[in-house]
């Protein structure tokens, strides 16, 4: 049988009605399966999807270099594991769960930097996607408009377009630092708009914003009447030991953050993360959770992240490997013509690469790492500025082969990439995706035009 994620297209489906907020996800790029993914990328050259994902497993087998997936291949800390095997009783499983222990309430609070109180509180969400869902749904309305960076995050323009909000995408480039610029969020506000998102750092470059620059834009929501959603998921990993991290809630009674295990603490799997903020806005976002899933943050899971969140040597040995595996990278670089970092990060797990100076567009250098046994993401559904250009890798694994084999394959995957081995597959494979951009991007790659889509750029009206 066919698995549900290799459709394209279901035929049988078009005589359901289905509502405007899925007709216009299913048109933008950033919802899945619309931009190039594994599944993709291993059928254009030639393995076996069901032989590499037995029984729908998404773990790619133990010979493969997995730099796409972004979950802490350190983890999970053996605390957590610990923990959630003593969780595992009767009493956790014959009921539902509360939303969150009190304990990790405040462990949760104290990674964002306050305390809970009768202005602040802390809920529990299915990952940081679901607190950035949460906070859009009880915030806009169909029509307004919610401002993000471009590149950034894949799911946040998804999650903007299921709450029937309008995304408005500021760009982020060597100007701005690979940051989002408060100038550039003011020029974009309107009447209509309800949310500025703040991806911090940012993915996929790592980058952290400034204590001014998140002041700056806390200040541009209260002026505006709009919500500041920072998600500082990726912020607990420090690459560069001088940055720091400034999450919004400690400057503004304006704002959200969210965060998880799921990448920082290798917890992907356990589906828990943290929505903090004004406790009457958290009280609404519960009702809406609780309208959409009840109030069921796992119980077994809670005791997990708990030990994680109090595990500063996990996150010191995680530290250690990226910044290893980041000094490898950058040596292996020196030694390939056209590929670079775009940016050094700062925090996180993740990097970028910038391929366009080889001649190969970043899903035709995916693919032929892929047939190397080395799995990355490529940038068209992280924005349109990094669609054709930027590969994202996770270095986080701490298996030594893992960057040693990159370090083997990534001269000759780019030399192939750049030879248009990969070129006419990519272009059309594209073409199927059926939005747009899609086709927009393809004719790039046919043409050889890796360009990042101008500073002007607006997000494709989906409307």
């Amino acid at each position: 049988m066919t698995n549900v994620l290799t459709w394209s297209a279901d035929p049988a489906a078009e005589a359901v009605a289905i509502s405007e907020r899925l007709r216009a996800l299913q048109r933008s790029h950033h919802a899945m399966w619309n931009y190039v993914t594994y599944r993709d990328a291993i059928a254009l050259v030639g393995q076996d999807v069901d032989a590499l994902y037995p029984e729908g497993t998404t773990r790619l087998p133990d010979d493969w270099a997995d730099l796409g997936w972004l979950t802490c291949f350190c983890g999970p800390p053996a605390s957590a594991v610990e923990a959630m095997r003593a969780a595992v009783q009767p009493r956790a499983l014959d009921m539902y769960a509360p939303d969150l222990i009190e304990p990790l309430r405040d462990a949760a609070a104290g990674v964002l930097g306050r305390q809970r109180d009768a202005g602040f509180e802390v809920i529990g969400v299915e990952g940081a996607q679901a607190g950035l869902a949460l906070s859009l749904l009880a915030t806009v309305d169909p029509g307004d408009e919610v401002i993000l960076g471009d590149p950034g995050y894949f799911h946040l323009p998804s999650a903007v377009h299921a709450a029937g909000a309008r995304p408005v995408p500021v760009a982020l480039g060597a100007d701005t630092g690979f940051r989002l610029d408060p100038d550039r969020v003011a020029a974009a506000i309107t009447p209509r708009t309800r949310a500025i998102c703040l991806i911090d750092p940012v993915n996929p470059y790592g980058t952290a914003a400034r204590a001014d620059e998140v002041a700056a834009l806390a200040r541009l929501a209260e002026r505006h009447g709009a919500l500041l959603i920072d998600d500082v998921t990726h912020g607990p990993l420090a690459i560069d030991p001088q940055s720091e991290l400034h999450p919004a809630v400690t400057l503004s009674d304006q704002a959200v953050a969210t965060f998880s295990v799921s990448h920082c603490y290798g917890m992907a799997g356990a589906r828990i993360g943290f929505l903090a903020g004004p406790r009457a806005l958290m009280r609404g976002c519960l009702q809406l959770k609780a309208a959409l899933t009840r109030l069921n943050t796992n119980p077994i899971s809670q005791r997990g992240a708990l030990a994680a969140l109090h595990d500063r040597a996990y996150l010191d040995g995680a530290q250690r490997t990226i910044r290893a595996n980041l000094a490898h990278l950058e040596e292996t670089l020196d030694a390939v013509d056209g590929v670079e970092l775009v940016v050094r990060p700062e925090r996180g797990l993740a990097c970028a690469l910038d391929v366009g100076g080889a001649g190969a567009s970043a899903q035709e250098v995916m693919v032929a790492l892929f047939a190397r046994r080395v799995a990355v993401y490529p940038g068209d559904g992280l924005g349109e500025r990094a669609a054709a250009r930027t590969v994202r890798l996770n270095l986080s694994n701490p298996e030594p082969w893992v960057m040693a084999h990159v370090r083997d394959v990534l001269g000759e995957a780019v030399a192939e990439a750049a030879g248009g081995r990969w070129r006419e597959p990519v272009a059309a494979l594209l073409d199927a995706k059926g939005t747009d951009r899609a086709a927009r991007l393809a004719a790039r790659i046919r043409a050889g035009r890796l360009d990042d889509g101008g500073p002007d750029h607006q997000e494709e009206d989906v409307s």
